[in-house]
């Protein structure tokens, strides 16, 4: 090990890193049932990226764990919930390894001790179903952050993989946005429309974050965040949390993936389970044998949106376990310090790296707070 290899580990042995989105609550539901005896992540869990041991190693302080349903699901505030309930056994399961917090400083209490602070972030403003109680109510139960949508547009915001029916933001998506400020929640603009993202910071008045995006300049597709919104969110105080999905990192894998939200829900209602429909597009998306990309070209992406936005502005959303393949050097948890280990290769400072590691997020966790 060389010198920059233990700079690396000692950072790590700190727990600095806070993620901004991991999926195992919906691979554990949609795989195993929800049922933990089938898929205990307080052990080494084989098949996923994620498991307590491995959060450790990583040096993973806090996690934002993604409380996501389909916007097909029915009913999904009510699914929602479920998944919240998930997240709470899965924490009530393993007290060796995480620990559930509601705010940036319970985050780094538990970070300091040792462990994994758990968060939630809602991935879709479809869970809500148009009914800012329920918005009240995903706050009570610890949500710290939504997404405005997922993959598909919704009666009040447009995504950045449907077609747009809104031009942004209604009026109703612009109240969504004005109550989660005052309930402090953090406004979340991964996988919204660009007109959904410059309507949703130009109305908050708290930081925003875009909880698992890239740079669209580094990668051309349209889940990644453009130059002149990288700029705003810098104004606005907010966080870009760089995800690891190879389709979102290498610009060539981007190209062939453009489509690849329309035709997942084109062929949904062809499957009568979620299980089955997320292997055959894993099966479908593996016979591509896209570019999976290396750590190297994550660390390019938060190079990027450092020197349009700044050092402030630049943090982690990882996407583990939402996604079928990782860019080599990023299998797992485990692997963060690789990209502090490249940070530091291209000349990074140990203050600099602690921010993009997770600084910058619990600044933007307690400024809405």
């Amino acid at each position: 090990m060389n010198e920059l290899d233990r700079q690396a580990h000692r950072i790590h042995a700190s727990m600095p890193v806070v993620d901004g989105h991991n999926d195992l609550p919906w691979a554990i539901r949609i795989r195993a049932a929800g049922d933990l005896s089938r898929a205990d992540p307080s052990r080494p869990l084989e098949g996923y990226h994620t498991d307590g041991p491995r959060l450790r190693t990583g040096g993973v302080g806090a996690q934002f764990w993604s409380v996501y349903v389909p916007a097909w699901q029915d009913e999904p505030f009510r699914a929602v919930i479920d998944q919240i309930d998930l997240v709470g056994a899965i924490v009530e399961n393993d007290p060796d390894h995480l620990v559930a917090a509601s705010n940036a400083e319970a985050a780094r209490q538990v970070a300091a001790g040792g462990r994994t602070a758990s968060l939630l972030g809602a991935e879709g403003g479809h869970a809500i179903e148009n009914d800012l109680a329920k918005l009240e109510a995903l706050c009570d139960r610890g949500v710290r952050y939504m997404t405005l949508t997922h993959s598909d547009s919704i009666d009040w915001a447009d995504s950045a993989t449907d077609v747009a029916r809104n031009g942004g933001l209604t009026e109703f998506g612009r109240s969504v946005v004005s109550m989660m400020n005052e309930l402090g929640m953090v406004v979340d603009i991964s996988h919204v429309s660009d007109a959904t993202m410059r309507d949703a910071i130009e109305v908050s008045d708290r930081p925003v974050m875009a909880s698992h995006s890239g740079a669209r300049s580094i990668a051309s597709h349209v889940r990644n965040v453009p130059d002149d919104v990288l700029e705003a969110v810098a104004e606005n105080g907010g966080v870009v949390m760089v995800n690891f999905y190879p389709s979102f990192v290498v610009d060539a894998s981007a190209r062939e993936m453009a489509e690849m939200f329309a035709e997942a829900r084109e062929l949904r209602p062809t499957f009568d389970s979620e299980a089955d429909f997320d292997r055959a597009m894993n099966e479908r998306r593996g016979a591509m044998n896209l570019d999976k990309g290396t750590v190297r070209d994550v660390v390019d992406h938060i190079d990027h949106i450092r020197s349009v936005a700044g050092i402030d502005h630049v943090g982690l959303g990882s996407d583990f376990d939402g996604i079928d393949s990782t860019p080599v050097g990023l299998e797992d948890v485990s692997r963060y310090p690789a990209i502090t280990r490249e940070l530091l290769d291209r000349g990074w400072s140990e203050p600099d790296v602690r921010m993009v590691l997770g600084l910058n997020a619990l600044r933007v966790l307690a400024d809405n707070e």
